[in-house]
């Protein structure tokens, strides 16, 4: 079944993401031509996002801090999600399910914990694969992760690669910004192996954590920034918050809502009684644009593209964007170049679907700081 692929040149595939904001799942219908030479032609014939309802949203944080059950039951649960939601984009284009090479499934991570010295990092993301393959009866590649992990890599970020082969742009510098739960940045270069990754800190996780906790968890996060922009900056706290040791370490880097999630907001809320609510969500803003500034401005970029359900905080860009024009940093968004902000993270993991079903590496050594490139994810059959 998997040997005509090795000299196939165009695939249809399904890229399947659902990330640390655990809103929904991204699916994404993605051609891949070209394959089998240096430079591929993508194309996105349609992308959906699948929200979670309420319960399922709220089962999936739990997840996070859960016990064992809980996570067993949910990564079948997640993974009769994800296979309905390939299903929905495949039949929303027409085309025939028998047509699609394979489902690439990110699936959802529920803890990620980056290596120390020489102790080997782990990493879970659930959403059982073999549920999408019984169910959609297409081959799934999932668990992109481990193997470079096991390389002694980060196991993130993992989109580097396709965001080089989707954006390079000879004699410039481009930075590819994804601002979910967690904010992650590529900064492409001439060559794949001068190219780096690694995530800036908080993307949208700790605003959203705030939200949830002000409205009691009627409220998940603060569409456009609107509550937050009528709030003032309080610069003690955001000079605080910002000295985190995590800012200071040098990539590649990762990190998770272990550290930028519940807990922390929880933490500066009760430290932060004097202030209004409004205060804190523009201060938490403030910390998300400052810290993915720091973390972009020295690379000097010529551009930054900005995708991830954050890309569409108006008040987030809003001061984001200022930052980057003071140094001549020009801040565009991905749906400029043809792709939804939500379906970027949805459609690299096509394109790494493709690369294991090839048997061609997936990571960039540079972005994981893994020793070597290597063959990423794990194959289903469907029967």
């Amino acid at each position: 079944m998997l040997s005509g692929f090795a000299e196939k040149d165009t695939f249809l595939i399904v890229g399947l993401m659902s990330g640390t904001s655990h809103d929904g799942v991204d699916a994404a219908l993605v051609e891949i031509k070209g394959t089998n030479g240096s430079n591929i032609e993508v194309r996105v014939i349609r992308h959906i996002h699948v929200p979670y309802d309420k319960k399922l949203r709220e089962a999936v944080r739990q997840a996070f801090t859960g016990d064992t059950e809980l996570i067993c039951r949910l990564n079948f649960t997640l993974g009769e999600v994800f296979s309905k939601a390939a299903l929905r984009v495949i039949a929303l284009t027409g085309v025939d399910p028998k047509d699609i090479d394979a489902v690439a499934s990110h699936g959802q991570t529920i803890c990620h914990v980056p290596p120390k010295g020489k102790t080997c990092g782990s990493t879970l993301q659930i959403g059982e694969p073999a549920m999408i393959a019984e169910r959609t009866g297409i081959i799934t590649v999932s668990g992109f992760r481990t193997k470079d992990m096991a390389a002694g890599g980060e196991g993130a970020p993992l989109v580097p690669l396709g965001d080089y082969l989707l954006f390079q742009k000879s004699g410039s510098v481009r930075a590819v910004l994804n601002v979910g739960g967690i904010a992650n940045v590529t900064i492409i270069r001439e060559r794949p192996e001068d190219s780096i990754a690694f995530d800036t800190g908080p993307g949208n996780a700790l605003m959203d954590e705030a939200v949830r906790i002000f409205s009691h968890g009627k409220k998940t996060f603060d569409k456009n920034g609107s509550i937050a922009k009528r709030g003032e900056l309080n610069k003690a706290l955001l000079n605080e918050l910002i000295n985190h040791p995590y800012y200071k370490r040098r990539p590649p880097k990762s990190t998770g809502r272990e550290l930028f999630g519940t807990r922390m907001a929880e933490d500066i809320i009760s430290r932060s009684r004097s202030m209004s609510q409004e205060a804190i969500l523009s201060t938490l803003a403030h910390l998300t644009a400052r810290t993915i500034y720091n973390s972009i401005a020295p690379y000097k970029p010529d551009e930054v593209i900005a995708a991830g359900g954050g890309a569409k905080n108006l008040f987030l860009m809003g001061i984001l964007r200022e930052l980057l024009v003071s140094k001549g940093i020009a801040l565009n968004n991905i749906g400029e170049y043809g792709i939804d902000a939500e379906a970027r993270e949805a459609v690299c993991f096509a394109i790494l679907g493709m690369r294991t079903l090839k048997g061609m590496p997936g990571n960039l050594p540079s972005a994981t700081g893994a020793a070597r490139e290597v063959i990423l994810g794990n194959i289903t059959l469907p029967r």
